[in-house]
C-alpha cells in the first residue's frame, strides 16, 4: 500500500475536525434537547462546565421547570392541588431542598458501595472531606490529600520530625495542622511554615478547628487559644471549661464550642475572652466528639459511653438523648446545611445514620466481607465491596470484627461518607438512590 500523500493527510484532518465537532459549538436548541434528558444533579454539574452550557440550562428554565414539578408533587402529597406563583420558592432554595432530600434518602435507604484502599504505612486515624477531596493522616509522618472520585493521592505533606500530628483541617489554599505544641500551615503547593513558638506554644493542645481566617486550639487547662492565620498571632485566650477541652467545633456565626470528658460544653464567641454559656443535660458524661449545625442552631455531641446528645442553642436546652452504641462514640458529622441526617461512628465499627431532630437511628451499616472486585489505581489496589444495612434485631456481637473495625473518624459529603479505622485502610462509602 502506498504511503498517504500530503493531500490525503490534509483531507483526513478536515474529516476528523468535522467528525469531532466540539460539544460547546452545538446550537442552543440542541443543547436544551440534550439537557432535557438529564436529572437534577447532572444538570447542576453541567451548568458549571462553561458559560454556554450555564446559559442554556438557566435561560431555558430547565432547572426551574424541574423545581416546579418537585413543588407540585409536594403540594399534591399534602392534599393541595394548586401551585400559585406566591408559593414558588427561589430557585437555589428549591435546588438545595431537593438535594438534601435525596441525600437523606440515599443515606437511610440507598444501595451502598464501599471502596477501600491502603492510604498510610502505619495507620490513618483522622479524615476530613471537602470539595471532592479527602485529607487523612496521624499515624505516620505524612498527611495525604486524595481525590474522592478516583482515589489518587494528589498531594502529600510531611510532618516535622519527632512531633506528633494531633489534629488538622484544610481549605482551597492551605492545610492547617496542630503538631505537637505548634500550629503549622502548609500551602497547597507543599511549602510549610510554623508559627513562632512564642506565639503558638500551648500547655497541652488536644484538638483544633480552623475557620478562615482563624484557628482555634483546645487545651488541657480548659482554655481555647484563637490564632489569626495571617498575622500569626494569638488574638485571644478564651476560658471555656473547668477541665481539659477534648473536642471543639467552630461555626460560621462566630461561635466556639468546647467539650470535655466531664460532660460540659462551653459556648463562647470568637470575639470574646470568656465563656458565655454552658450546655449540659442531666446524664451528660464524657464528651468525646462534637459538631454544630449553624443552619438549625443544633449542637450534637458523642460520649465515651455511646450516647449522642443534642441541644438547641436558641434556648440553651437539651432536645434529645439517645444511646446508639454500647461504647465510645469517636466521631459524628453531617453535611453542611443538612437538617436531617447525622452520621455517627465509634468503637463498635457500625456506621449509623441518625435523625437530627429526634435522635432515632435510621440505619446501621457495615462492609460486607465478600470482595466484589479489585483494580489498580495510583494508590495501589482498590477493593470494591457491598455495604450491608443491619436490621434492628441483628446482635452486634454476632458480626465479625473484621467487618466492623472501630471508626475513629468520619466526614460526610453529598451521598458519601469517608471513614478511617486506626489502621492502614481508608474507606469511602457511596450511597445510591
Amino acid at each position: 500500500m502506498a504511503p498517504p500523500t500530503v493531500a490525503d493527510r490534509s483531507s483526513a484532518r478536515r474529516r476528523s475536525n468535522i467528525d469531532a465537532k466540539p460539544v460547546y459549538s452545538l446550537s442552543h436548541d440542541i443543547l436544551c434537547i440534550i439537557f432535557s434528558f438529564l436529572d437534577l444533579f447532572d444538570l447542576v454539574r453541567c451548568s458549571v462546565v462553561c458559560k454556554s452550557w450555564n446559559n442554556a440550562i438557566f435561560n431555558s428554565e430547565l432547572l426551574r421547570t424541574f423545581c416546579m414539578k418537585h413543588q407540585k408533587q409536594e403540594m399534591e402529597s399534602s392534599s393541595s392541588f394548586e401551585v400559585s406563583a406566591s408559593s414558588e420558592k427561589p430557585l437555589l432554595e428549591c435546588l438545595e431542598e431537593i438535594a438534601m432530600e435525596r441525600h437523606k434518602l440515599a443515606l437511610e435507604e440507598g444501595r451502598i458501595r464501599v471502596s477501600q484502599w491502603i492510604g498510610h504505612s502505619v495507620r490513618a486515624e483522622q479524615c476530613r472531606m471537602k470539595m471532592g477531596l479527602i485529607l487523612t493522616g496521624v499515624g505516620d509522618k505524612v498527611m495525604r490529600l486524595w481525590s474522592s472520585e478516583n482515589f489518587r493521592c494528589l498531594e502529600e505533606y510531611s510532618i516535622p520530625e519527632k512531633l506528633p500530628l494531633i489534629d488538622f483541617d484544610f481549605d482551597e489554599s492551605k492545610i492547617v495542622g496542630l503538631v505537637g505544641r505548634n500550629l503549622c500551615i502548609w500551602s497547597r503547593s507543599g511549602k510549610r511554615s510554623i508559627f513562632p513558638s512564642r506565639e503558638c506554644t500551648f500547655v497541652e493542645g488536644s484538638c483544633m478547628r480552623y475557620f478562615d481566617p482563624e484557628a482555634v486550639v483546645g487545651c488541657g487547662d480548659g482554655t481555647a487559644h484563637v490564632f489569626d492565620m495571617y498575622s500569626r498571632r494569638c488574638s485571644r485566650i478564651v476560658r471555656m471549661l473547668p477541665g481539659p477541652v477534648t473536642c471543639l467545633c467552630v461555626g460560621d456565626d462566630q461561635l466556639i464550642l468546647g467539650g470535655s470528658l466531664h460532660g460540659n460544653i462551653g459556648v463562647s464567641g470568637l470575639r470574646s475572652d470568656q465563656r458565655v454559656a454552658m450546655l449540659r443535660s442531666r446524664n451528660t458524661i464524657g464528651i468525646k466528639t462534637m459538631c454544630y449545625n449553624a443552619s438549625s442552631h443544633l449542637v450534637f455531641a458523642g460520649s465515651t459511653a455511646g450516647h449522642v446528645y443534642c441541644w438547641d442553642l436558641r434556648t440553651m436546652k437539651p432536645l434529645w438523648e439517645s444511646r446508639v452504641s454500647p461504647n465510645v462514640v469517636y466521631s459524628l458529622r453531617h453535611l453542611q446545611n443538612d437538617r436531617s441526617s447525622l452520621a455517627v461512628g465509634g468503637i463498635d465499627g457500625i456506621l449509623r445514620i441518625l435523625d437530627q431532630n429526634t435522635g432515632t437511628v435510621r440505619s446501621g451499616c457495615i462492609m460486607d466481607s465478600r470482595l466484589l472486585s479489585t483494580y489498580q489505581s495510583g494508590v495501589g489496589v482498590v477493593e470494591e465491596r457491598i455495604g450491608n444495612r443491619l436490621s434492628d434485631e441483628t446482635p452486634i456481637d454476632a458480626i465479625h470484627r473484621r467487618s466492623r473495625p472501630p471508626i475513629t473518624s468520619l466526614a460526610v459529603g453529598m451521598n458519601k461518607i469517608v471513614t478511617t479505622h486506626n489502621d492502614k485502610f481508608i474507606r469511602l462509602w457511596k450511597f445510591r438512590n
